[in-house]
């Protein structure tokens, strides 16, 4: 499945699509709140693609954002149904994030009708993310310290949740 937004085309991932990605999961920038450090190879982004294309086998919802042409990031879920996203930083503050984000999350509900909420994990010092996650509907559901650790440090985790909307309003 292919979504376009006025300014974007999500597509599901491709084998080639390994250097573009790796461009945005080498960044140090664009990874700073990621799950894992920026990756300083091609076999390290060879990994998340490869996870790319296996979420978009389970899910059907895993896709690389393009703009103009070029690939800039990769937003959807991976794994049932956990949001997960990344822009590279020379497109951050435009609003691609949200338009992205918008499209797959009303994709998701008419694909899985029977699915009660949609998740996401933040790091609680990405702001920008929390603001995009609360303006697409999303609420904090509970925080936990030391998470994960990244780069010699501990990282605490918000996690956050979509209800699916009802249809009779609010």
């Amino acid at each position: 499945m292919i979504l376009r937004t006025e300014r974007l085309v999500l597509r599901p991932p491709q084998a080639h699509d390994l250097e573009a990605l790796h461009h945005i999961f080498s960044n140090t920038q664009a990874m700073r709140f990621w799950s894992h450090p920026a990756h300083e190879t091609l076999e390290a982004t060879q990994k998340t693609l490869d996870g790319m294309l296996w979420s978009q086998k389970e899910t059907g919802l895993e896709f690389v954002v393009e703009h103009d042409g070029a690939v800039i990031g990769k937003a959807g879920l991976w794994r049932m149904a956990e949001l997960g996203y990344i822009l590279h930083p020379d497109h951050w503050g435009q609003g691609l994030a949200r338009e992205a984000l918008g499209k797959i999350i009303d994709a998701t509900w008419d694909m899985h009708s029977s699915l009660p909420e949609i998740t996401a994990e933040i790091d609680p010092r990405n702001t920008a993310s929390a603001r995009l996650l609360t303006h697409l509907g999303f609420r904090l559901t509970h925080s936990t310290r030391a998470t994960i650790q990244i780069n010699g440090e501990w990282c605490d985790s918000d996690y956050y949740a979509a209800s699916r909307p009802n249809p009779d309003g609010p």
